[in-house]
């Protein structure tokens, strides 16, 4: 949690970008998120949410504010609703890593299975199809026009990700599985394939990373949780959105989650839904599917990891390991049906 001390800094900070803050500011913790750390700050006017990487257990290129408030500023305003960016601290020495601010989205979050059992099964179709169209909305955005031509490369896309994910692994990845994720990463880099679309990738895309309305027609008033964003194969931003439907992700997040209910559309359902909805055709869609299955494995390390170096504690922290090696033979048999 912020302290006090913590607190005074962010609002002279905001203070210095311009933003005005009515008095003190004060600090809930958001739960629920396995990579940065989320608050909602309150002056007694107004509200906005702040996000920042834990200090201590980072993994490279898991955390990065920065990139998150970039993308955000550049395609806010072009049909993908997102928070509205307030600020970004990149000096340190403020908070101890780096920080962003945002305004606040008073929205409903599905997050978890008992939320879900509120919604009846129209408004629950209605809130998945609002879900999949808004993600084919944001792969429909030209990243150059937007002025994204710099967040990443638009080629190479599978490589890179192997390349990263295979490091992050290095360094997080329990001894006992190095060889089956190795074998992994062998099998689907010798399978690599030639891009064929480039767009905003999202990265982390699910109903947990989404505010909602629920009051009438279901609609999706903003996508959070940018941080893992780039320029990529919009593709694998596909498959990971359904990776994510495997329901050894509650192991990663300490509860049954919503998105892994067996009322929400399977895998193939979803992946035909997002090409009706005017989504990219999802060329070499096993490679992809594989991949995110590898990606969430190396993430659920990860987490174990900053959990065991004391950088992190809550519900799935203790459990995340146990997930990892699910994730990593369900990797290896999709990637086994690769043509």
């Amino acid at each position: 949690m912020l302290n006090e001390a913590e607190l005074a800094a962010v609002a002279t900070y905001l203070d210095g970008a311009g933003v005005a803050v009515a008095g003190p500011l004060r600090a809930t913790q958001i739960p629920g998120g396995r990579s940065n750390l989320t608050y909602r700050l309150e002056d007694g006017r107004s509200r906005w949410v702040l996000r920042m990487p834990p200090k201590v257990g980072r993994m490279p290129s898991a955390h990065d504010v920065a990139r998150e408030f970039r993308v955000v500023s550049a395609i806010e305003g072009h049909g993908v609703p997102v928070a509205p960016p307030v600020a970004l601290c990149e000096d340190e020495s403020v908070l101890g890593a780096p920080f962003a601010v945002a305004g606040f989205v008073d929205g409903s979050s599905v997050q978890t299975r008992e939320q879900l059992a509120q919604l009846d099964d129209a408004t629950l179709d209605a809130l998945i199809e609002a879900l999949v169209a808004t993600l084919a909305t944001l792969h429909r955005l030209h990243h150059v026009g937007v002025g994204l031509a710099r967040v990443g490369r638009a080629d190479g896309y599978a490589a890179r990700q192997l390349r990263r994910w295979r490091g992050q692994w290095e360094l997080v990845g329990p001894e006992r599985w190095c060889a089956l994720a190795r074998n992994c990463f062998e099998l689907l880099e010798a399978r690599a394939p030639r891009q064929v679309h480039a767009g905003i990738v999202h990265g982390d895309y699910r109903l947990d990373n989404t505010l909602v309305d629920l009051s009438g027609k279901p609609e999706v008033l903003a996508v959070v949780d940018w941080e893992l964003s780039t320029i990529g194969d919009p593709v694998a931003d596909v498959a990971m959105m359904c990776a994510y439907r495997y329901p050894a992700i509650d192991l990663v997040v300490g509860a049954p989650r919503a998105w892994t209910s067996d009322r929400l559309p399977d895998v193939d359902a979803l992946a035909t839904s997002y090409e009706a909805a005017g989504g990219v055709p999802l060329i070499d869609w096993e490679f992809h599917l594989a991949l995110a299955n590898l990606k969430i494995a190396v993430a659920a390390a990860g987490i174990d990891y900053r959990w065991r170096a004391g950088a992190a504690s809550g519900p799935g922290y203790d459990t995340a390991m146990q997930a990892v090696e699910p994730f990593l033979e369900r990797a290896a048999a999709v990637a086994a049906h690769i043509r």
